[in-house]
């Protein structure tokens, strides 16, 4: 076995694994879901769901970028395939800046605002006085 050949099994092994996060990651949602929909608890089932597969789709696209990335600087490094993984990578971000947004209800650059009172600590000054 050559390298190409290696690194093709190394990055099909990623693709498998990110499959795998999506789909454990939906199942267990879904589990948690029923067994609280059993208990009695009707609410916030729907965003236990919508969390846990956030989450794991989060995951399972840095997976599945890495398996991508690998193929294209080991396996095949053509310019097609940098311009496509350059796309997929721009996709990959848009999603998980979105998805992050649904997941936690806040822009990123305005979660500080939710821990600790007050301005951010690059507008604090410590000469209060």
């Amino acid at each position: 076995m050559d390298f190409k050949q290696i690194m093709d099994v190394v990055s099909r092994g990623f693709e498998v694994v990110g499959i795998a996060v999506l789909v454990v990651g939906f199942l267990s949602g879904l589990f948690l879901a029923l067994r609280d929909l059993l208990r009695g608890k009707r609410s916030g089932v729907y965003r236990m769901i919508r969390a846990y597969f956030g989450k794991s789709i989060l995951l399972g696209l840095e997976i599945l970028v890495a398996a991508d990335l690998i193929r294209t600087v080991a396996v095949d490094p053509t310019m097609q395939n940098v311009l496509v993984l350059g796309l997929i990578v721009l996709i990959r971000t848009f999603l998980s800046f979105s998805l992050e947004i649904e997941i936690e209800g806040i822009a990123p650059w305005r979660r500080w605002r939710l821990m600790a009172p007050g301005p951010p600590p690059s507008e604090r000054r410590d000469d209060a006085g």
